[in-house]
């Protein structure tokens, strides 16, 4: 009967994850009802920049922003991963954010000028304008049903461990009752892989970023414009990978290889 000794913390590390995933989950609908309730009289167009933040976060929108500056010749950004200044000046907050990112030698890898134009003050200001908008979900729901999840799938892995160290343990009789002993932690092993099903299938309604009122609104984004503009909206909505131009791929090709090497 050792194998209870494991039994134990697997069942209470399931429950307690899974009970902290249940709350947080609804206390973030609650909170994105409240928002969403306020601002329902509220039409909103989007610009480019926040259909970008709403699809993928400040990533997103630098990734938009190095785009949109190297398709107006502002920037050239090279297939090895570099970016250069060709026009020093910037039209709004966020493309000045980028080139201060770059610095003044006028040439920087895109990786750390993407990561640094990401967390700039521009972004948050325009994260701020999307949370009091109703659109966007507010970086405490956020961050707290994300670690939430990973506690949920860091359970199921510790009792994947301690079914495993209790199907191995050398104690009389224990050959008999494995069957037993295993259905015993398949039950908070399913418990847990419920709750993570069950997470996803929620969150569908709207990204990691968007509120499902933010994400109605960004699908009305799709297909907007033609031209430059319409390969604009394909890297806000879809990200770097719908870009028509192969060596602006490769540039950004290169910056995940840049990160993969230094992580």
């Amino acid at each position: 009967m050792l194998w209870v000794l494991f039994l134990l913390p697997a069942w209470a590390a399931a429950g307690v994850s899974c009970a902290r995933l249940c709350l947080t989950s609804m206390r973030a609908a609650a909170a994105e009802s409240d928002v969403s309730a306020d601002h329902a009289h509220h039409c909103h167009r989007l610009t480019l920049y926040e259909a970008a933040f709403l699809s993928g976060g400040p990533a997103r929108v630098a990734d938009l922003t190095l785009v949109s500056m190297a398709g107006h010749r502002r920037l050239l950004l090279a297939h090895t991963g570099w970016v250069t200044v060709v026009d020093p000046d910037g039209r709004d907050d966020l493309e000045r954010s980028v080139l201060g990112a770059i610095g003044p030698g006028g040439q920087a890898r895109i990786a750390p000028v993407r990561r640094t134009a990401a967390a700039a003050d521009s972004v948050r200001r325009l994260s701020d304008r999307l949370v009091a908008a109703g659109l966007a979900v507010p970086d405490a729901a956020r961050t707290s049903v994300a670690d939430a999840v990973t506690q949920v799938r860091a359970a199921a892995l510790g009792v994947c461990g301690l079914g495993a160290l209790a199907l191995l343990l050398p104690a009389q009789g224990l050959d008999e009752h494995r069957v037993l002993v295993a259905l015993w932690f398949a039950l908070p092993l399913v418990l847990t892989l419920s709750c993570l099903v069950i997470a996803r299938v929620e969150r569908q309604p709207g990204t990691r970023w968007a509120t499902p009122e933010g994400a109605r609104v960004l699908r009305t984004v799709a297909g907007r414009g033609g031209g430059n503009l319409a390969d604009l909206v394909s890297v806000a909505v879809w990200g770097v990978g719908a870009v028509g131009s192969p060596e602006l791929r490769a540039a950004f090709e290169q910056r995940r290889q840049w990160q993969w090497q230094w992580q």
